[in-house]
């Protein structure tokens, strides 16, 4: 099993990258594990909303070239579907379930996912509808798979002991 996270961006904050790389060690024991960051879109800082949709597309793009044809495709989107950290483990549980081997999870960059990216993706997931900076927001996720991981193994997580 193979769990993805493509994103926008670099993580630029010393504290954000410790969390991400303790996380993703402890993941590591349990499944293969990646994160690919792609190139965010330089912008002006005042965009039309033309302009804000076609720096949407060409960071999609960037995205959709890292995701594998047969992955499923979770993207982060504030209109997704809410889970507690338990639900969320059934749902990844039940992927695996399912015989899906390779699951890619999307964070868009600071002006959020383009069309072609949506269109793609096999399931919206919210974390709140609160807006979080998408550097925070990896930490965020990559937390979440480390607990789904524990969760799905009757363990608990290094917070929990």
């Amino acid at each position: 099993m193979l769990i993805q996270i493509v994103a926008v961006g670099k993580i630029k904050e010393e504290y954000l990258k410790k969390g991400i790389a303790q996380y993703s060690k402890e993941i590591t024991k349990y499944y293969s594990f990646e994160i690919i960051e792609v190139a965010d879109e330089p912008a002006q800082e005042r965009l039309s909303l033309a302009e804000e949709e076609q720096v949407k597309l060409k960071e999609g793009e960037r995205i959709l070239q890292q995701v594998k044809d047969d992955s499923f495709v979770i993207v982060l989107d504030i209109q997704g579907k809410k889970y507690s950290s338990e639900q969320f483990a059934n749902k990844i549980n039940s992927l695996i379930q399912e015989g899906k081997e390779h699951i890619t999870f999307i964070i868009g960059g600071s002006l959020g996912l383009g069309k072609n990216v949506l269109k793609r993706a096999d399931f919206r997931l919210s974390f709140s509808p609160m807006t979080f900076p998408h550097q925070l927001m990896r930490l965020i996720l990559v937390e979440q798979i480390y607990r789904i991981s524990a969760i799905n193994r009757g363990t608990k997580t290094r917070q929990e002991k």
